[in-house]
């Protein structure tokens, strides 16, 4: 390892803290065997699921991404919040949005920080080499990445944990073909702790470092595309996008450290009109017009909106807000937001399941409404949500 090498490792770290990384490793260009086999058995066992993107071959050689590559610079940044936790709010009536979504799109966030790390260590070094960014959105195994460049260990719930920072952080590479000095990996240190795998509401964890995606609340809530099974609906609560319940239990994660960056913190919205009153104008607005779009928002109703909640943010939002939402509206809110992935019919099928599971009587009306929705997965969780609602 050449003394320019070196110096130029230093300069990253140094670049990487002053443009808001909180932490950042190197890591060989070479996806860690273990990990690899690992993922193959994982594949192999359909733990998961419908996720077909995670069978893409570069899985298990990062060269086939950039072949010149020789090292992997890896960040975190820290998206987690003041707000409660999931485990301490206990209000039935809203739904839970997993934390890192509550703000803007990470990717868009790490990417654009990334990019400016890029920029400025193409000038410091002075002289070409190649280089690709990758935030969560190509076929590599980022988290075993960060553990080779010592952001973490991977642990019983197969989230990246730091020992100062928790698991409430995001990660992205540069790929380069620099080659510069590789960091230690993390030593595993979550010992005899089982808190994560008895915490989980549908036993996803089925045995330590190993996730069965098809019974993972997250996976239902973003991932799935079809009917959630029935046997794990009563099992996910109030979430309607992603679970945060084995990082909330994590010891862990007690201590962890906020972020002040405005683009982590809850988004905010206006208040709607009233839910119930915009879901029948929808479903009649959709009779009448034989539209496949679902518009609670119709003409009749472009009156200054009334007091009928406070102004609603992704931290524990009104069940009845998420419902009232027409698809233009979902769009537009959530256009750079993480929230998009769940699809607006996906959202309106989980905030059916969580109505149900609330057994409010309230929620009626509205469950009424969207079993009349044209898409019959939202029609049969609102039909089974109403089930919910006669049980004692």
């Amino acid at each position: 390892m050449t003394q320019l090498a070196v110096n130029i490792k230093t300069w990253i770290r140094e670049a990487a803290g002053r443009l808001g990384f909180d932490l950042c490793g190197i890591a060989p260009a070479a996806t860690p065997a273990r990990d690899r086999e690992q993922y193959l058995w994982w594949l192999e066992e359909d733990f998961h699921g419908e996720m077909k993107y995670m069978e893409r071959p570069q899985r298990r050689d990062i060269r086939e991404l950039l072949p010149s590559v020789r090292s992997v610079i890896c960040v975190a940044v820290v998206y987690n919040t003041s707000f409660p936790k999931s485990t301490e709010t206990q209000d039935k009536t809203r739904g839970w949005i997993s934390r890192y979504a509550w703000g803007e799109d990470y990717h868009r966030v790490l990417e654009e920080q990334l990019k400016k790390l890029l920029e400025e260590l193409r000038a410091a070094v002075n002289y070409p080499f190649d280089a690709k960014i990758y935030v969560d959105t190509g076929p590599l195994l980022e988290r075993a990445l960060a553990r080779a460049a010592g952001l973490g260990w991977i642990a019983k719930n197969t989230c990246l944990i730091h020992p100062k920072l928790g698991s409430w952080f995001v990660v992205g590479e540069i790929l380069t073909s620099l080659e510069l000095e590789s960091d230690a990996p993390a030593q595993d240190r979550c010992g005899t702790c089982t808190r994560c795998i008895d915490a989980c509401p549908t036993a996803a964890i089925v045995e330590p470092y190993v996730l069965d995606a098809t019974r993972c609340i997250s996976y239902f809530t973003i991932e799935l595309r079809g009917g959630i099974p029935e046997e794990f609906r009563a099992d996910m609560g109030r979430h309607v996008f992603g679970c945060d319940i084995c990082q909330d239990v994590c010891p862990w994660n007690r201590k962890a450290p906020f972020t002040m960056l405005p683009g982590f913190q809850p988004r905010t919205f206006d208040s709607p009109t009233d839910p119930e009153s915009e879901l029948k104008n929808s479903i009649q607005s959709q009779d009448e017009s034989a539209s496949d779009s679902f518009s609670p928002c119709t003409e009749e109703s472009t009156r200054e909106p009334e007091s009928h909640f406070p102004a609603p943010s992704l931290f524990s939002p009104p069940l009845d807000w998420l419902a009232s939402l027409a698809e233009e509206d979902f769009r537009k809110l959530f256009q750079h937001s993480p929230v998009k992935r769940a699809r607006y019919q996906g959202l309106l099928r989980n905030v059916a399941v969580a109505m149900g599971n609330s057994r409010e009587p309230k929620f009626r009306p509205i469950l009424q409404k969207l079993a009349e929705y044209p898409d019959r997965v939202v029609q049969e969780h609102a039909r089974w949500a109403l089930q919910q609602l006669d049980l004692k």
